[in-house]
């Protein structure tokens, strides 16, 4: 075994795994290819260079991602002392200047006595010694290829082409109905929004007028027919989302007894049935259009969204099929993938799956036994999302309330209870099983800030 830990890709994830495993004593050789060779969407050499926004989202307990920036900070997270460092106002979100916040970290790791910076690019995995990749959203074709010889070539993809997702208790369950095409039973996993040719109509001139994302200089569009944006489809004819993912065949409303003139279907994205996937809906719309028009949708004019649609460049693996809830590759445990490339989306979980990699990775150099945060904690809900999810459907995600366990009372009771007093409940209990864990594991008990254990 090296006397060192690997870590391959200076961005988010790279930097916070390369803190965690450097302030347990670790020795950490930490790759980062800029400046030598910048990627089309970085401007610097610096290490955790933020490319798309200046704000880390919602700072508030009551939001997951709330949740999840202050249950990294109380692991003692560089990415959070970074942010919190060089904050700008910006309400109730965390907005940093970009520049300070790279800075920072790019200082911080640059004088740790334990951390070595090399700029240069790797092309291949080491073939010996603890590897953390962290290579992010651009990772190059010819590192990518190795990592899917590692990971089995069926189970990398270079782009996504996510469909919305909405949470269950928004929906208007008397304007829906449930069955699989051409079940006579009533008893399907799809949830189906009828649409009368009026309604069809109004929705697919919502579409062609609507706001679209244009994609950036190194996001060229790379449409298969099978996951055409839908706003795509509707341009090449009235009908055509009609015989696509819109078709109302074998689907028969049990209220009309007919054929719906077009259905929206809805597939569970998880097993607790908290969460439904608008399929088929990917999309290159804005945001507040999205909102917008699918709340034009029978069923679901209330909608709220736990993810929008989006298509954009991104190298991920399949997880529930390659990865371990220690963020191991179970084809080759020495290897631990962190940020983007695991699977989950946005910077503040990249984030967090880079400080949860630096943990297991200090473990495994130290041989002592690998941990797994608790599933009712944020940084859990997405190990266990990214682990547990449907591998045939299977798209990154950010963090969000419906992928945590549900409070332990009865449905009824939790039902009544306000939206806000249910996520504060749920990032108490958060918190309470994140310190517990913390106590147990031992998490912080050889953590030193400045390189001495």
């Amino acid at each position: 075994m090296e006397e060192y830990v690997t870590v391959i890709g200076g961005g988010l994830a790279g930097s916070e795994a390369t803190w965690q495993l450097a302030s347990r004593g670790v020795p950490v050789r930490l790759y980062e290819m800029r400046p030598r060779k910048l990627t089309p969407a970085h401007k610097t050499g610096k290490l955790a260079e933020l490319v798309c926004s200046n704000s880390l989202r919602s700072k508030e307990i009551t939001s997951a991602v709330g949740l999840l920036k202050e249950e990294m900070r109380r692991l003692l997270s560089l990415i959070m002392e970074a942010a919190l460092a060089s904050e700008v106002p910006a309400g109730k979100a965390l907005a940093v200047d970009r520049e300070l916040f790279a800075a920072y970290i790019t200082e911080r790791l640059s004088h740790h006595p334990l951390v070595t910076i090399i700029n240069e690019e790797v092309k291949k995995i080491p073939e010996e010694g603890i590897v953390i990749v962290a290579t992010g959203p651009l990772t190059s074709e010819e590192f990518a290829e190795d990592l899917r010889r590692l990971t089995g070539e069926d189970f990398f993809h270079f782009y996504d082409a996510i469909a919305p997702i909405v949470y269950a208790e928004s929906i208007d369950w008397s304007k829906v109905f449930r069955a699989d095409r051409y079940d006579t039973e009533g008893e399907g996993a799809y949830i189906n929004c009828p649409l009368t040719r009026e309604e069809y109509e109004r929705f697919v001139e919502a579409l062609l007028e609507a706001e679209k994302v244009p994609f950036k200089e190194f996001e060229k569009p790379k449409y298969f027919e099978g996951c055409l944006p839908i706003e795509v489809m509707a341009e090449r004819g009235k009908d055509t989302l009609r015989f696509g993912p819109m078709k109302p065949v074998g689907l028969r409303d049990p209220r009309t007894g007919r054929e719906p003139y077009a259905v929206v279907q809805l597939r569970p994205e998880n097993r607790e049935g908290t969460l439904y996937n608008l399929v088929g809906f990917q999309t290159k719309l804005k945001y507040k259009e999205q909102e917008r028009i699918f709340r034009m949708i029978p069923g679901l004019e209330k909608a709220e969204f736990a993810r929008f649609g989006s298509i954009h460049r991104n190298s991920f693996v399949c997880a529930p099929k390659v990865l371990e809830k220690t963020l191991q590759l179970k084809r080759e445990p020495r290897v631990f993938l962190a940020g983007q490339i695991s699977g989950v989306e946005g910077y503040v979980e990249s984030s967090a799956m880079g400080l949860l990699a630096g943990i297991n990775a200090s473990r495994l150099f130290k041989e002592e036994k690998l941990v797994v945060p608790p599933r009712t904690t944020a940084h859990g809900a997405l190990v266990h999302y990214i682990t547990e999810a449907d591998p045939k459907h299977f798209q990154p995600m950010n963090i969000n309330w419906g992928l945590f366990p549900p409070l332990d009372m009865p449905p009824r009771k939790r039902k009544k209870l306000p939206k806000r007093e249910r996520y504060r409940l749920m990032a108490e209990r958060a918190l309470r099983d994140l310190e517990a864990w913390i106590v147990k594991e031992g998490i912080l008990k050889d953590f030193a800030k400045e390189g001495v254990v």
